[in-house]
């Protein structure tokens, strides 16, 4: 499907892409965050993808990858709204289904993620665990404001039938660095 030249799927992507930087990073600080090339050339796969210029949405549908620079992200559907007044400007970026992110020894799962670009705010929710080499944390939602750079874990609530470590609770293992030889 040839998509014109007003809809430039590059820019419709870059923005869930920051989405993936900042859930793999936010769980275990900024490092992640701020080394991350934004301006990297963006790939997009999916089974299909449709264009609704009246509604101002994109919609990525079946096994969709996204890629930028070392990140990768993939989901079942993501759903793209954006303004168009001479020139595109993303508003919400929603992603359904087995949402994953992955960059170098981080990886963030969830259910569901979503960008409000309009309010800074990022949301992962649904079984979501950060992991970032042998950490681990886990939590019904992760939150993170950009503009106060505040991020926000919750846990799980106690639901009947769902299983948790700690229900209700956030969860996790830090690795524990090995002492060397004579240090106390």
């Amino acid at each position: 499907m040839d998509l014109p030249r007003s809809i430039q799927p590059r820019h419709l992507i870059a923005g869930g892409l920051a989405l993936a930087v900042l859930a793999v990073g936010a769980a275990h600080g900024a490092g992640g965050i701020s080394s991350h090339n934004s301006n990297a050339p963006v790939n997009y796969e999916a089974d299909r993808i449709d264009l609704d210029d009246k509604a101002n949405r994109v919609v990525l549908t079946g096994h969709v990858i996204i890629t930028q620079a070392e990140l990768r992200m993939t989901a079942a559907r993501t759903v793209v709204d954006y303004t168009n007044n001479g020139s595109m400007k993303i508003s919400l970026i929603n992603s359904t289904g087995g949402v994953v992110v992955t960059r170098d020894n981080e990886k963030a799962v969830g259910d569901v993620a979503s960008y409000d670009f309009n309010r800074s705010v990022i949301v992962m929710a649904g079984n979501v665990t950060v992991t970032r080499g042998t950490d681990v944390s886990r939590g019904a939602r992760l939150v993170v404001d950009l503009k106060t750079g505040l991020t926000n874990f919750v846990g799980a609530s106690s639901k009947p039938g769902v299983t948790s470590p700690s229900p209700g609770r956030v969860s996790g293992t830090f690795a524990v660095p090995d002492k060397k030889d004579g240090a106390k």
